[in-house]
Parts: C-alpha cells; structure tokens; sequence
C-alpha cells in the first residue's frame, strides 16, 4: 500500500504499518505521472486506486475568486481525474482494477455559499458514474464512497473561508450563522472519525461485487435518502430551516 500526499510528515505513523509514503501533489501533472511510473516500477501493477484529496472552499459566488474555483475543481475533480487516467492502462491490461472515488453527500445535497465546493462533489458523482460503465468491459470496478460529516481539518478550513470571504458583505451573516452551524455539527456526537470512511473504502475494495456507492458516517445514509425522495422546494426549506439554528 502506497500513500501519497503533499504533507508526508503526516504519514509517518503509517510506516510502521507497512505502508509507504511519499511526497504527491495532484495539482502537480509531472508529480502525478513520476508517482505512478514509481509505483508500477516497484511492483509491477497497480491492484486498487484510492481518490481521496479534497478540500471544501466555501464564500459567496459573488465574492470567491474564480482562480479559487479553478483550484477547487484541480484539488478536487481533475486531480482525482488525471489519477485515474494514469492507472487504468494498467488495469486494462491485467482486465482487473478498483477505482474508489471519494465523492460527500455534498455530492448529492447543497448549502448557500457552498456552490463551488458542490459543484465539484457533483462533477465527481457524474464522472464516477459514467466511468463505471465505461470501464466494466474491462474489469475494472468504479465505487463512489459518499462521507458524511467527518471530525478533520475539512470543517475548519470551510468554515474559516466562508466567513473570511463574506466579512463586510452582503453574506456576512448568513456566513457567520452557518459557521456556527458547521461548528456545531464538528463534534463526536454528530460527526464521525475518518475510520468511518476507512472502513467503507475497504468495504469498496474487498468485495466481490461492489456497491455502486456507500454512505460513510453518521446520518450520510439518511441524508442521500432525504434528498432522494424530498422535492425541490422542501429540500430547500429544510436547508434554510437548518441554518437558521
């Protein structure tokens, strides 16, 4: 098992594990292509690919940059994007790969000054989608794992640049009564541990048959349910109801 990220200092407990860390960066083309060759180079083939980098940009379309927007969909969909176009001649030549996508409920829900961050975790959703059918053909599995809320960096950096982007606006206190909310639901008792999406990721990889998508964490399954069979218009309620308090 290979794990890869900018920050490889945080990987260092994973060692021990027999996992092997080292230095990516999915913003990086030559990063991505010279991890893949590394990878294929000491093994031989690649069995599984997990997309897993993301981060959450929040702020008002009115006010975010659009070179943050553009970084989102990198970090977010394209980055995720040119990983998977790396591995899958491997898989194709061998007839057998997974390709786990993390995706959010974000994916399938929505909230004011959130639409960047949606956007992309919906781009992911429909990629995934179509990759799965593109892909089966040759034996490659494509499996979306939909977290909930997750105790991690995630909610911090959301709720700082919601309020930074907002402050002096328009949306400022819409910004500041949904950070209280965010903050609100960054707790054990309403959000889980990354184990959660860990144990759906290994869910995703060991079975025989994959799901098309698992809910991780607490409450993901009900809220993917909620939208599924709530209208438009009621949906809506419930989101401006939620963040009211």
């Amino acid at each position: 098992v290979y794990a890869v990220a900018r920050r490889v200092e945080r990987m260092a407990s994973l060692e021990s594990r027999g996992v092997i860390p080292f230095a990516m960066d999915v913003t990086d083309d030559a990063s991505m292509v010279a991890g893949i060759d590394r990878i294929v180079t000491e093994q031989g083939q690649i069995d599984a690919l997990v997309n897993n980098a993301g981060y959450g940009s929040y702020g008002p379309v009115e006010h975010v940059p659009l070179e943050e927007a553009r970084r989102q969909f990198d970090v977010n969909v394209f980055g995720l994007a040119r990983l998977t176009q790396l591995v899958i001649p491997h898989m194709r030549t061998r007839r057998r790969g997974r390709i786990v996508n993390i995706s959010s409920i974000g994916g399938k829900l929505y909230e004011p000054l959130g639409a960047w961050y949606h956007a992309t975790k919906f781009a992911v959703e429909g990629f995934s989608d179509s990759l799965r059918i593109e892909l089966a053909p040759f034996g490659i599995d494509v499996v979306i794992v939909e977290p909930g809320p997750i105790i991690s960096e995630w909610n911090t950096i959301a709720r700082e640049s919601l309020v930074e982007r907002s402050v002096g606006t328009v949306y400022e206190d819409l910004a500041r009564r949904m950070a209280v909310m965010f903050e609100r639901v960054d707790t054990p008792r309403l959000s889980s541990g990354p184990e959660a999406v860990a144990e759906k990721v290994l869910k995703a990889l060991e079975a025989a048959n994959p799901a098309a998508r698992y809910p991780a964490g607490k409450g993901a399954r009900a809220l993917v349910t909620a939208r599924r069979l709530l209208p438009d218009r009621a949906m809506d309620a419930v989101m401006k109801r939620t963040i009211a308090g």
